[in-house]
This record gives structure tokens, C-alpha cells and sequence, in this order.
């Protein structure tokens, strides 16, 4: 070996200066052999590793298996015919050389080995090789060497045919395996694909097609053909599913955070203060346990690609080397552009399969964190669920998600770019020597500068996630309250605090853009100062030095390089800094779960002091134990307690068997009604139908337009109040458990239909095997509880039976009979109905239909079966249920209009500025290194140029102007940015506020909060970013053009055809990856969508133990997102590989036509041409990422504008006013065949009303759940506007007024009681109108003056997302004291005390009568004590007037009003 190196050095003249090249006959016979069997021996122990550990199953016999395993036995037999040949050789001719025999024995044992691997890898199910085909392929080229020398010498001279023979076969059996290793076979025995029904190409795809992402042609056909649809999306591959990838990092998250979680019960207290020094349990690092082994591949592409980089500038010495030595034989400029074009070939597939891991590896860890912030949030501790709101939570997973995902492509750049920098400066070093220095002097000032710069950003970033979590905060609680705000007429109160979050978060974002502006100026000056620092330096130190053509560009093309991770470093630190914040502010802590009442405490948070203590409870199994107390005295709490949801300080809790919870505020899911009440079940239609009987339901569900398949909007907008109560229940009532909570359900719904549920469902004939505890503020059901407990301040007061406690006569007993508004006798009367001694008991549990035990119940029932038949009769179309829109994918190229629309936003005489200075900067540079080029030509006299200094100074001006333009465009368009930000978010909030409640009832909440909080970043800090991306690279491109043109015209021949090419495989890419953003966009809403209901509905989840199915559903969501998005990853790498391709190509033909025109080309022209063209592939990479990074970015204003075409209300407000500043001052209502629908398909909801009320009358109005009462009052409102019929209000026609005008004048105490998260003064007087003093009167009429009073901040209380601080009643309480403080002669009460006891109902009652005694009220009430006392009473039946007159007048007619007023016990 060592002779045959010595004899291939001794004659360089036969291998390179000579116009014939040929290698050496010993170089040929050793390492042109060896060198592939090399190449397979140490490969091969590494790949049977790997293909031990991935199998795959087993592949059958296939023709292509067996054409493989015979060539390469044909190969294996060739070499042994070549050994015995020389053994032959040695007995009969002379002794050839060892190598004779050593060659092709080593051959043979290699090919020996390859057939092995093939049969390995088809054992292993491996359908295609890398390892293989780069072999046959080495061996190839190798070979070809000798097969070109063998010719010659066969021309030239006689030769040995046998080995000639020999070798001829051989070669050509090479290129046959080579062929046959590019082919893919068939998928294995039982995989994926053969089960699947669209799998992905990808795993089946040959090595060749996965290293130029051919696969994803056929997708992308189709693409360019048709819009892509759902249908055309791959299923994902395996190890990309959620049910792969979650349960890696959850169990490495638990590992890493339960050591310190073992600290023991009782000796909790004790140990909670060493505990805090217990550092948190770093995602960071479980990720990267996770994900790190796969990511470590993308670390060796990148060092390969790193290298590869720094032969471009070497290249280029060589070729001006030769230019500039006219003796040097042409095949070696030849050469070197071939060499040129396979090295940059090379690297631009390394660098796209680096990106490749990069991306999946960012989106395997997008699919991980969402999951485990899933699968966190359903554990959450209510302590943490505090201080963490929805929207702050969704914006973890949305947002922060994203984060680690882009930090992932960059995060390599961390050791990558020290290695390119020290690489530059060796090169640079070899060509310039110490005046380097200069230049490195300059970059490291620059780095400090731009680490500032970085900090900076960073910190004004924080600065605008804080603002932006706040505002997202705000805009999910007000599309969570948008019925309020619109009741109360608040809009603009709400739209200016949002626009002051706004403001504050616009003004970073200026900060952070002139700082933008800054840093583009000291990306694109940089280079330009250091060039211009090390040439002065160069020419200066001494006049000996010429600055010639190969010194000159050979640095500008390096110090171009060195531009890049100079710029990245700064920037990866600082998002580095940013995802250590994210990891860290996942407030998820677990609960600890731990059930049982002896000697209890419970708190809400540990901080507190404790809200229950000293709680003993035994309750016998099977048993109904009622709960009754004052508001706030801590009823659900104990719920709480009992499900875990409260932290247990001390004392054990144990509950027997499986639970089910009914809350307070009942929690629908956005499905149908049916998936409702079954909740993940089994369907058991019979079961099915008692359960919606038994809890009335039957008659709502022949309303609804598709029975029960009708979908319900998010938190159940299109049902009322009682509907979702009685939904609630029969989800709990069909999952049949052994203990039922039940927080008030009873609450929502009227006294007969409570009636029926109370003794098909919860009373002593319904759930007569099960415990069950209820919380309720109805005394007619005390009498049936087998045990009563008294809450009072958080504390059981009494316990004991109905008659126990009566007899015991203590406060509950007094209590009794304050409130109780029936007599003795008629109490005793209703004893004797309720509970049948001789009734067979009748229950939903009995598989008999119900029985009439009492009037109420009996009608129920009837008119349940008359149900029956008529929904047997009336098929119901589904269809017609449908109610929320999902988001649709817009198809096609994005408008021009959206174009406009964002620069009308950003002004056009900005825009034109802007583009102006690019024009200006990009015509400078191009003039800077032209100047350059003459400069390297100028002639050399007595070793120096006499223009040098003329020349530098010249060169430093063109640079200073540059940077003045830099400057100035990076300025205007950042300014730009934030003016077209400002101006989209101010017109959208604008449009969603003016929009009527059914287009919220349609839109899923998570649309809308994506398009505030998504698409407005992506406006914010994207698009300007982009868009100036996208024009620097397009001025790039042509000023490249237009230099390459210049030096070589022959390129004019080839520029047309490959930018054709270019052209139509960038329109051939945009279409299919326009689509796929869209398609990964819209199925992006549904993930958080379901997320919010899962965070609102977290203790009916767990309560259930339905965790796993909501896991299932979360992971399914995030599967189909990334169904999406990875082609859309896959695509961009098609894309680049090719258009790299067309750049690769540019270059080659530069250099190749440089070197046919050397004669009449001067160096520096050929250098300045080629370092352009160098930089011309990235350029036309990042063109088409950012033209098609434009269209699909600016989709996020398309989807802004959309809400501006959506319906609108009537106007806010008219102007002039044509009302007097009192109205109304009597308060008369009129309505004159007043009707209302919900939908234009719908049928009227309400119809025909006409009625007349008098100023300061009070009328009640009652009616079964759904006959329209609420429907009333949202007409009243014009929350829907009226389908028929004209509604007056002193005399004034409401239709004609402004919608702030009616609803500002009238006032509602509403069904729910909403409050926002902030202050409770801002709460009761969000535009700040009225006093203190005011509104503490306020509070004291509403009776909540003592309460907060006691609290430490009084009025500056701050209320957290939805009140959840506060009790249901407290909220109803509060309510009240926002009609007190407004006052006007129009009063609403909906269903305003259902959620409060006897006393405070009172209490409300007799405030109201005293407080609005000359106004006009209309009560809607399911307590029909609350109105007996009123002038008239309204009852409503199906949407039409049924009755109106006064109580006593209605009950002495026996109608529908004494049947209702017999059953609530009150005749």
C-alpha cells in the first residue's frame, strides 16, 4: 500500500499536469478497490445493530429479492474466478504481484457480506438501503475509474483478456445491483399500510426517493390539480402519534418530579417549608430525554454540512487560480465546476435531511408538550387552577408549543456556529494573514452589541406575553360573558379596556421594532464593515500587498458565510431564554387525590385559612342526605371535599364505590344532546329513554329541530338555563354509579317539573339503591331526606332527620317556619301525596313505565308517551341540529384584495417609502462589489496599486449610504407593521362586538380566541418580518441575475429555462402548501376548543372518571392537526432540495462558462461572478419559503377581515338622539303581536303575544322550562330581533331605537351570574359613573355590604375568571346590586333567585319591592311564592300566551296557573 502511495505521489505529471489525467495501475488494483470494501466493513456491525432493533416484520420472497441475492452471488463468484485465475497465473506463467490476490479475495468476502445484509434486512422488513446503495454505488464510481484506464490501455497496448473478461462482467453486474438497490419491495407481512387505508408513503419509500422527498410528489399532484381536502391527508406514522409520543415524556416528567412528591400525609405541615427548596421538575430536561437521541442525528448532518460549506470559497480560489494560469490544462477548470456542483448537490441534501429531523423532531415535541399540559391540566390542583386562568393555560399550550417547536430547527446553532466562525477565520487567516484580525475585531465588537440588542428584544417580548396573556385573558372571559355585556350594554366599556391592553402591548411592540431596525442594520453591515476593516487594513500595513481578485471575493464569499451564525447566535440565546420561561411557568401540579368525614378540613388553596373544618358526617348507604344552608355557607364546598377537588388539611374522607356529580352550573359539551346525557357509555336505548322521562326531558327534545341529536353549542348557549340542569342530571342518572352529589340541580327548573324529576330521580322512589347527597334551597323535598345537615361559616351546625330536627327546635327549625310559605295543613296535605304507602315503588330504576302517584307526575308522564308517538310519527332530519360552523379552509391563491387591505392599513405612502429604500440599498450594494471587481483588476506597478486609496475611500461610502438605507426601509416597515397591527385589531374587536348572539352561539369560542390570539401574532411580529425577508431575497435573486449576466452572457442561454423551471416548481409547491397551512389551521381551533370545555368541566370529568376517554379525544384532535402539518414540513423540503437543485445548477454553469470564456475574462469579474452566484442558491431557497411564507401568513388577515362581512346588529347608538334623558319615565310595555325565532330555518319560538302593562306594575312570568319566558326578555332586549310583531316602550316602537339606548335604559338581573375577572367595583360600574358611596348603598340593599366589608381589599376585591371566588348566590347577590346601582323604571328579573336559599330569596324579594316600587318588574320564576304577591301574572305555553290576569284571578279560574301553583304546594 505504502509503495503504491509512494509511486501515486512520484508521478503527479501522469495524474495532473497533463492533458490526459489517468490514475496509476498499482492505485487502481489497491485503494479503488478497497475503498468501498472498507466503507461496508465498518458499516455493517453498526446496521445489523440498527436492523436488530427496528424490525419491521418479515418481507416474503420477492423477484426483486431473488435478482439481488443472484447478482450478488454472480459478483461473489466473478472475484473467486479472479483468485483462482491468479493461482493458475502463478503455476503456469510467473508469480503476479500479492495484490493480484489480496484485491479481489477481500472483494469476494465483501460481496460475501453484502448478499448477507440483503437477506438481513429482508428478515428484518427493511424495504430499502441506504447502507447498500451507497456501496454499489461507491463501488461504481470507483470501478468506472479503472473501466475508463482499462479502454485506453486496451487501445493502446495487448492485454489479458480473461481479466479484462472478467472486469467487464463485473461492472456491468454493478450496475445492475446499483439498479436494483434503488428499487424499493413490497411492505411487510401484518404492517401498518396493509391495515390502512390512505398509510403514508414514506416508510415504503427507497433511499433515493427519501433523500429527495420524492415521496410527496404524489400529494402535491394532486395538489396542484384541486385544492387539497381533509380526505387527502396520509394517516400519521406511528412514531409521530400521540400515543407513542405523550407517554415518553410523561413518564420521564413523573420520574424527573416523584422523588420530590413523596412526602408523607401527616407530616404534611411539617415538612412544607424544606420543601420549597426542592427544585421544579424541568421540562426542559425531560424533553430532552425524550427527544434527544433521535434529535443527535440532526447534529452529525449539521457538522457534515458545516464542512461542506467552507469547499464552495475553496472552489472558487481554485478556479481564479486557474483563470490566472493560462498554462494549466482546460479539464481541470472542468473539474472543478463538476466539483463544484456535486459538493454544493451534497450539501443541499445533508442540510434539507437536517432540517427534516429538525422539524420532526419539533413537532413530535409540539404533539408531547400539548399532551402532558393535557393530561396535567385534568389533574390539576384547584389551589393551582387558581392561579392560572383558561385563557392563560391555553396560551401555554397554544403559543408556548409553538415556541419549542421553532427553537428546535435553530437550537443546533449553538455549537454549530463557534465551528463556522473558527472554520471562516482559519480560511480567511490563509489568505489575508493578520490583517484578519481587523475584521475579527469588528465582529467581536458587534457581538456585544448585538447581544443588547438581544437581551432587549427579550425582555420586551416578556413584555408583550404578558400583555397579550392579559389581553387573550380578557377577550376569552368576555366571549364567555358576550350575553351580559350585551344586556348591560358594556361593549364599549370592555372594548376600551381591551384597546388599553392593546396599547400598552403596541407600544413594545414599537420598542422592539426600531430595535428590529437596529439589528437588520447591523445583520446587513456587518459583513460589510468587517470586508471593508480587514481590505483597509490589508492595503495599509503595507504597500507591498495587492489586493487581487483571488484574495478579494475568495474573503467576501467567507466573510458571507460568517455572517450567518454571527447573527444567529444572539438570537437562538434569546429564545433559549424564552422557552426556560415557559418551561417553568407550567403551574400544572397534580392533586393528591384521598377520599373519607371524620374530624375534616378542607381548603381551596393552602394559603388560605381553611373554608370547611371540623366536619364528621356518616352516611348510610342507600340513603338521601339533604343539604341546606345560607348562601356561601359552604354547601358545594362540601361537594367538593367529598369528589378531592379540595385540598384535605386534616381528618380522612372516605367514599365507597364509583361517584357521579352534578355541579351547580351545569357543564355541556359542544355535541349533540344524546353524547350529553351518555357521556362515553355504553348505548342502551330503553335505559336510554326512562332516563330522559324520568327527567322530563322528553317534551324539550320533540322542541329541538333534530330531537336529540340537535347539537349544542359551547356551554350549552341554545339550551335554557333548566334544560342544562336537567341535561346535567341525566348524564349522572344514565352513567348509573353508587353515589350521587347533586349541587341544587333542582335550582333552574319550575316547581312541577321539579316535582316530577324530585320523585322519578332523586327522591325516596328514584334512586332507591343509591346514596345520594343533595344541596338544595327547596324546603318541599326536606321531608323525604333520610338525614338533614345545617351548614353554617363552613361548619355542619345540625344533622339529624326531618322530624328530629323539628322537634329539636333549633335554627333550622325556626328557619322553617319563617320561610316555609305553606301552612300546617297544606304541608301535612302535600306529605300525604308525596309519599305512597301502598304505591308500588315507581322509579326510573323499576323497568315499568312511571305510575301516577300525584297529579303533577301523572300529566308528565302522559305527555311523555303523547311525545313518543309523535316523534315516531316525525322523523327528525339531523341535519337541522347542526348549530356551531367549523372553521372552513378558504381554497385558492390568497386574493389581491387582502394584499391591499394590509398595505391601505400600513399607509401607502409608507409602503412606496419603504419600498424606495430597498430599491436603494440593494442598487448600492451591487455597485459596492462591482467597484470591488475593478478595483482587484487594477494593474499592479512596481508591486503596488497606485489608486488604492481613491479606491478604499470610495468603497467605504458606498457602504456607509447602504447603511443609511438599511436603516431607513427597516424602520419604515417595522413602523408599518405596528400601524397595519393597531389598525386590523381595532376593526375586528369592533366587528365580533357588534355581531348578534346567534353568531356566537355558531362560532366555537376557540376560533374566535385564535383569530385574537394566533392570527394578531402572526400580524404582530411575523408578517413585517416576513415580508422584508421576502423583498431582500427577491432584490438578492436579481441583482445575482444581473452581476452572473454581466461576467458570463452565455448563462443568458441557460437563465431562461431554469427560471421557467424555478417558476413552475414554485407554483407547483405553493398550491399544495398554501392548502396544507390552511388545512393545519383549521384543524388547530378544535384542539384548544376542546381544551377550554375540558378546563371548565375538569371536576364532572374526574368526578366520572371519564379522564381517559378526554385524553383519547385530546390526543385524537392534536393527530389530526398534525396530519396536517407534516406534508406541509415534507413539502418545504421537496421544495428546497430542488430549488437548490436550479441553484446548484446556476452556479455550475457560471464556473463552467467562466472557464470556456478564461481567455477573454478578467479574474475579478470571474470572482465577483462566482461568489454571487455561490450565494444565489440560498437566495432562491429563501425566496420561495418566504413568497409562499407571504401567502400563507397573510391568510391571518383574510381570516381578520372575515368578521367585517359577517351580519351585524342594528346600530349602537343614533345620531342625534331622539330620546329625552329620562326615558322611559313611566315604563308602560306594550306588545302588539309580538313574535320571535332563534334561526331563519327555525320555526317562531314565541308568537302572537299581545299584551299591555302599566307603568310600576309587577307582573310574574311562569311556564314549563322552554316555553319561551327567557325568549321574552331576549326580545325585550333585542337581543333577537322581533320575526313579527312591534314591542313599545312608552309609546316609544323599541325597534328604532340604538341598542345602547334601549338596553342602557332597562335593566336584567340574568339567569347566570356572570362576573369578569378584576375588581368587584369594576364589576358593578365598569365605566366608572357613579360614587363610592353609591355603590356601597348599592351593596347594602343587595345585602353583601357586610361581606365586603370583611374582605381585606373591600371593593378592590379581586374577583378571579368567572367569580369563581365567590358563591353562586354571592354572584346572583351581586347582579342585584348592579340594577340597584343603574335604577331605571324597567326591571328584568330571569330566574334571578334560583340559585339562592329561602332566606336570601326573601331578602332579594322584599329589597326589590321597597327599592323598585314605582318601577315596572317582570319576574320570570320558578318559585311561585316569589310572584303570588304581584299585580298580574303571564303564562306562557309553547311560546304562546296561555293566561294573563292577576294570581287570584288565575287560581280561581283552575288553569294552568292553579295546576302549578297546587303542585309548588301553595292551594
Amino acid at each position: 500500500m505504502s509503495s503504491a502511495l509512494l509511486f501515486l505521489f512520484q508521478d503527479w505529471n501522469r495524474t495532473w499536469y497533463t492533458d490526459n489525467p489517468d490514475f496509476t495501475q498499482c492505485f487502481q488494483n489497491t485503494v479503488l478497490v478497497w475503498l468501498p470494501c472498507f466503507y461496508l466493513w465498518i458499516c455493517a456491525p453498526f446496521y445489523l445493530v440498527y436492523l436488530h432493533t427496528h424490525d419491521h416484520g418479515y418481507i416474503c420472497m420477492t423477484h426483486l429479492n431473488k435478482a439481488k441475492t443472484a447478482v450478488g452471488f454472480l459478483l461473489w463468484i466473478i472475484c473467486w474466478s479472479d483468485v483462482f485465475y491468479s493461482f493458475w497465473e502463478r503455476s503456469h506463467v510467473s508469480s503476479p504481484a500479492p495484490v493480484r490476490l489480496v484485491s479481489p479475495t477481500l472483494l469476494g468476502l465483501t460481496m460475501l457480506l453484502a448478499v448477507m445484509l440483503i437477506h438481513y434486512e429482508r428478515m428484518k422488513g427493511a424495504q430499502s438501503s441506504g447502507v447498500m446503495l451507497i456501496y454499489w454505488l461507491l463501488a461504481l464510481l470507483c470501478a468506472t475509474v479503472t473501466f475508463r484506464s482499462k479502454v485506453f490501455q486496451a487501445l493502446e497496448q495487448v492485454m489479458c483478456v480473461w481479466r479484462y473478461t472478467t472486469f467487464y462482467i463485473y461492472y456491468a453486474l454493478l450496475l445492475i445491483a446499483l439498479f436494483l438497490s434503488s428499487l424499493t419491495d413490497q411492505p411487510p407481512l401484518f404492517s401498518r399500510e396493509v391495515k390502512d387505508s390512505n398509510p403514508c408513503p414514506e416508510p415504503g419509500a427507497s433511499f433515493l426517493s427519501r433523500i429527495t422527498f420524492w415521496w410527496i410528489t404524489r400529494m402535491m399532484m394532486t395538489g396542484y390539480r384541486r385544492p387539497l381536502e381533509e380526505k387527502d391527508l396520509w394517516s400519521l406514522n406511528a412514531e409521530d402519534c400521540s400515543h407513542r409520543v405523550v407517554p415518553q415524556l410523561v413518564k420521564r416528567w413523573n420520574t424527573h418530579e416523584n422523588p420530590q412528591r413523596q412526602a408523607v400525609e401527616e407530616s404534611e405541615i411539617l415538612i412544607l417549608r424544606p420543601r420549597k427548596k426542592n427544585k421544579e421538575p424541568s421540562l426542559l430536561w425531560a424533553l430532552c430525554l425524550t427527544f434527544g437521541p433521535y434529535f443527535f442525528i440532526s447534529c452529525i448532518y449539521k457538522l457534515i454540512q458545516d464542512i461542506l460549506m467552507f469547499v464552495g470559497p475553496e472552489i472558487l480560489r481554485l478556479l481564479i487560480q486557474f483563470v490566472n494560469d493560462s498554462s494549466a490544462p482546460s479539464w481541470q477548470g472542468y473539474f472543478y465546476a463538476a466539483l463544484l456542483f456535486v459538493c454544493t448537490s451534497v450539501q443541499s441534501l445533508i442540510l434539507q435531511k437536517y432540517f427534516h429531523v429538525c422539524f420532526v423532531s419539533g413537532m413530535r415535541l409540539r404533539t408531547a408538550v400539548i399532551g402532558a399540559v393535557y393530561r396535567k391540566a385534568l389533574v390539576i390542583s384547584s389551589a393551582a387552577r387558581r392561579t392560572s386562568t383558561v385563557g392563560e393555560i391555553v396560551n401555554l399550550m397554544s403559543v408556548d408549543a409553538q415556541r419549542f417547536m421553532d427553537l428546535i430547527t435553530y437550537i443546533n446553532m449553538i455549537w454549530s456556529a463557534p465551528l463556522q466562525v473558527v472554520l471562516a477565520l482559519y480560511f480567511l487567516w490563509q489568505n489575508l494573514g493578520p490583517s484578519v484580525l481587523a475584521g475579527v475585531a469588528v465582529m467581536v465588537l458587534m457581538v456585544p452589541v448585538n447581544a443588547v440588542i438581544a437581551m432587549k428584544t427579550k425582555a420586551y417580548q416578556v413584555a408583550q406575553m404578558k400583555s397579550k396573556d392579559n389581553r387573550i385573558k380578557l377577550m376569552n372571559e368576555m366571549l364567555n360573558g358576550i350575553k351580559v355585556l350585551k344586556l348591560y350594554a358594556w361593549e364599549l366599556a370592555f372594548k376600551g379596556k381591551v384597546s388599553d391592553i392593546r396599547e400598552s402591548e403596541l407600544r413594545v411592540l414599537k420598542k422592539a421594532a426600531y430595535l428590529g431596525a437596529v439589528s437588520t442594520f447591523t445583520w446587513v453591515c456587518a459583513p460589510f464593515l468587517v470586508a471593508l476593516s480587514t481590505f483597509a487594513v490589508y492595503v495599509l500595513i503595507d504597500e507591498r500587498n495587492v489586493l487581487d481578485a483571488q484574495k478579494a471575493f475568495v474573503s467576501l464569499a467567507l466573510f458571507n458565510i460568517l455572517r450567518f451564525p454571527l447573527n444567529m447566535l444572539p438570537m437562538v440565546i434569546s429564545s433559549m431564554v424564552q422557552v426556560r420561561q415557559t418551561s417553568h411557568c407550567s403551574p400544572l401540579c397534580s392533586a393528591q387525590h384521598s377520599i373519607s368525614v371524620t374530624d375534616g378540613a378542607f381548603t381551596w388553596s393552602r394559603t388560605e385559612s381553611p373554608t370547611l373544618k371540623r366536619l364528621n358526617i356518616n352516611i348510610p348507604e342507600g340513603s338521601l342526605v339533604a343539604v341546606v344552608g345560607h348562601v356561601g355557607s359552604g354547601k358545594s364546598s362540601l361537594l367538593s371535599a367529598l369528589l378531592g377537588e379540595m385540598d384535605k388539611l386534616e381528618g380522612s374522607v372516605t367514599v365507597k364505590g364509583s361517584v357521579a356529580y352534578v355541579p351547580q352550573q351545569a357543564w355541556i359539551q359542544n355535541s349533540s344532546l344524546k353524547d350529553n346525557i351518555i357521556f362515553g357509555q355504553e348505548r342502551r336505548q330503553s335505559w336510554y329513554q326512562h332516563v330522559v322521562e324520568a327527567c322530563a326531558l322528553q317534551p324539550d327534545l320533540d322542541i329541538l329541530p333534530a330531537g336529540d341529536d340537535t347539537e349544542i353549542g359551547e356551554k350549552g348557549v341554545n339550551l335554557s338555563g333548566g334544560q342544562k340542569q336537567r341535561v346535567s342530571l341525566a348524564r349522572a342518572v344514565y352513567c348509573d354509579r353508587t353515589v350521587y352529589l347533586l349541587d341544587d340541580p333542582l335550582s333552574a327548573v319550575d316547581a312541577h317539573v321539579g316535582k316530577h324529576i324530585f320523585d322519578q330521580v332523586i327522591g325516596p322512589q328514584g334512586l332507591h339503591v343509591q346514596t345520594r347527597v343533595l344541596v338544595t334551597h327547596g324546603l318541599s323535598y326536606l321531608p323525604q331526606a333520610d338525614l338533614i345537615l345545617v351548614m353554617m361559616k363552613g361548619e355542619i351546625s345540625e344533622v339529624g332527620s326531618y322530624q328530629h330536627l323539628m322537634a329539636t327546635e333549633g335554627a333550622f327549625a325556626e328557619f322553617l317556619r319563617t320561610y316555609a310559605a305553606v301552612d300546617k295543613a297544606d304541608n301535612s296535605g302535600e306529605e300525604c301525596v308525596v309519599l305512597p304507602c301502598s304505591v308500588a315503588p315507581c322509579s326510573v330504576w323499576s323497568s315499568s313505565s312511571v305510575k301516577m302517584n300525584s297529579p303533577g307526575v301523572c300529566t308528565a308522564s302522559k305527555q311523555s308517551t303523547t311525545a313518543d308517538e309523535k316523534l315516531s310519527k316525525k322523523p327528525k332530519n339531523p341535519e337541522v341540529g347542526k348549530l356551531t360552523e367549523a372553521d372552513k379552509a378558504s381554497t385558492g391563491q390568497v386574493k389581491l384584495s387582502v394584499f391591499w387591505a394590509y398595505f391601505k392599513s400600513i399607509g401607502v405612502l409608507l409602503s412606496c417609502i419603504s419600498l424606495l429604500l430597498f430599491l436603494a440599498h440593494h442598487l448600492l450594494s451591487l455597485f459596492s462589489n462591482y467597484w470591488l471587481s475593478l478595483w482587484t483588476d487594477d494593474p499592479v506597478v512596481n508591486g503596488t496599486q497606485p489608486n488604492r486609496l481613491m479606491r478604499l475611500g470610495v468603497y467605504g461610502a458606498f457602504g456607509l449610504s447602504q447603511g443609511v438605507a438599511v436603516f431607513g426601509y427597516s424602520l419604515s416597515m417595522s413602523i408599518g407593521g405596528v400601524l397595519a397591527s393597531r389598525y386590523l385589531h381595532q376593526s375586528m374587536l369592533y366587528d365580533v362586538l357588534r355581531s348578534p348572539m346567534s353568531f356566537f352561539e355558531r362560532t366555537p369560542s376557540g376560533n374566535l380566541v385564535n383569530r385574537f390570539a394566533k392570527e394578531m401574532d402572526t400580524i404582530d411580529t411575523l408578517i413585517p418580518s416576513i415580508i422584508k425577508m421576502f423583498l431582500g431575497s427577491m432584490f438578492n435573486v436579481l441583482g445575482s441575475c444581473v452581476i452572473i449576466l454581466i461576467a458570463t452572457p452565455l448563462v443568458s442561454i441557460i437563465i431562461p429555462f431554469l427560471g421557467l423551471l424555478y417558476f413552475f416548481v414554485q407554483r407547483f409547491y405553493v398550491a399544495s402548501s398554501r392548502q396544507l397551512k390552511r388545512l393545519e389551521s383549521v384543524s388547530r381551533s378544535p384542539i384548544y376548543t376542546h381544551f377550554n370545555e375540558t378546563l371548565l368541566g375538569t371536576s364532572v370529568i374526574r368526578a366520572f372518571s371519564e379522564q381517559e376517554r378526554f385524553i383519547h379525544e385530546s390526543d385524537q384532535r392534536v393527530d389530526h392537526n398534525q396530519k396536517a402539518y407534516y406534508p406541509s414540513i415534507v413539502a418545504n423540503r421537496w421544495l428546497a432540495i430542488r430549488l437548490e437543485f436550479v441553484g446548484n445548477c446556476i452556479v455550475s454553469f457560471a464556473a463552467l462558462f467562466a472557464v470556456v470564456a478564461r481567455q477573454s475574462l478578467s479574474p475579478g469579474i470571474m470572482g465577483l461572478s462566482i461568489s454571487y452566484a455561490l450565494q444565489l442558491t440560498t437566495s432562491l431557497t429563501w425566496l420561495v419559503r418566504m413568497s409562499s411564507d407571504v401567502e400563507t401568513n397573510i391568510v391571518a388577515v383574510e381570516k381578520v377581515k372575515e368578521y367585517s362581512d359577517t351580519e351585524k346588529e342594528a346600530e349602537w347608538k343614533h345620531e342625534p338622539s331622539t330620546l329625552s334623558p329620562g326615558w322611559p319615565t313611566n315604563g308602560c310595555i306594550e306588545m302588539r303581536n309580538f313574535g320571535l325565532r332563534y334561526r331563519q330555518d327555525l320555526d317562531l319560538a314565541i308568537r302572537n303575544i299581545t299584551i299591555s302593562i302599566n307603568g310600576g306594575e309587577k307582573v310574574g312570568i311562569v311556564g314549563r322550562t322552554g316555553a319561551g319566558k327567557s325568549s321574552l326578555t331576549l326580545g325585550l332586549f333585542r337581543i333577537i330581533e322581533a320575526a313579527e310583531g312591534q314591542i313599545f316602550i312608552d309609546g316609544v316602537d323599541i325597534a328604532k331605537l340604538g341598542l345602547h339606548e334601549l338596553r342602557s335604559r332597562i335593566t336584567i338581573i340574568p339567569q347566570d351570574p356572570v362576573l369578569f375577572s378584576g375588581s368587584l367595583r369594576m364589576n358593578l360600574d365598569p365605566f366608572d359613573s357613579y360614587t363610592d358611596e353609591e355603590v356601597w348603598r348599592a351593596l347594602e340593599f343587595s345585602h353583601l355590604k357586610t361581606f365586603v366589608s370583611s374582605l381585606p381589599n373591600k371593593l378592590n376585591h379581586d374577583c378571579s375568571e368567572g367569580g369563581e371566588n365567590l358563591s353562586v348566590g354571592q354572584r346572583q347577590l351581586l347582579c342585584l346590586a348592579r340594577a340597584l346601582l343603574r335604577k331605571t323604571r324597567i326591571l328584568v328579573l330571569d330566574e334571578a333567585t334560583a340559585a339562592v336559599d329561602m332566606e336570601t330569596d326573601n331578602l332579594i324579594q322584599s329589597t326589590i319591592r321597597s327599592q323598585f316600587e314605582d318601577c315596572t318588574v317582570l319576574t320570570i320564576a320558578h318559585r311561585l311564592n316569589t310572584i303570588m304577591d304581584y299585580t298580574r301574572v303571564l303564562v306562557l305555553e309553547n311560546g304562546k300566551m296561555a293566561e294573563f290576569d292577576s294570581p287570584s284571578n288565575l287560581i280561581s279560574q283552575r288553569g294552568a296557573f292553579h295546576k302549578m301553583a297546587k303542585d309548588s304546594g301553595l292551594v
